[in-house]
């Protein structure tokens, strides 16, 4: 029985693994997927890539752990560093958005967050990490808190990019219906 957290179903299709399936649904609607991580730092884009036949589908990514990569890049503004921090909704927005369109993707998203074990805050505790999912329908944001260790925490993060991505808002459902 696939597991669920905080009600959704984090499972794909019996017998197939979430990303897997993630690229075929992608695959037969002939759509594409770009990165933009940092805290998972490529963990999503390894696991893409271990799935044959990948590359109909995953245009690449680009991995932007210090913010001078995020800015040059993906086109994250040092305004928005500079106002919000790395880790943030703002920055993750414009890495998922900055990815899309230097990639030309039809989705593309973003990951940044504190791994730890230190650099966590009051506000921003070790394990706060913020998903962006960038599309034709705009882009959205979520924040999480995944306080593991950092190896855990970039399994789960990712997994958690690729949930986003398969529910994403579309007027035929979601990805993977």
């Amino acid at each position: 029985m696939p597991k669920s957290v905080a009600g959704k179903n984090l499972g794909a299709r019996t017998g197939c693994r979430l990303e897997a399936d993630v690229l075929r649904q992608l695959a037969q609607r002939k759509q594409t997927l770009a990165l933009a991580e940092s805290c998972t730092g490529g963990c999503l884009a390894h696991r893409l890539t271990n799935v044959p036949g990948a590359s109909a589908v995953f245009l690449g990514g680009v991995v932007a752990y210090h913010n001078a990569a995020k800015q040059r890049f993906l086109g994250v503004r040092a305004k928005t560093l500079a106002a919000h921090g790395a880790v943030s909704e703002a920055v993750a927005r414009e890495m998922a958005e900055g990815a899309r369109k230097k990639f030309g993707a039809d989705f593309a998203l973003g990951i940044t967050g504190i791994a730890g074990p230190g650099g966590g805050t009051k506000a921003k505790p070790v394990g706060t990490v913020f998903l962006a999912l960038a599309g034709a329908f705009g882009t959205i944001v979520e924040r999480r808190l995944n306080a593991y260790g950092r190896t855990k925490f970039k399994a789960v993060t990712a997994r958690q990019a690729l949930v986003l991505l398969r529910l994403r808002p579309s007027k035929s459902g979601t990805l993977c219906a």
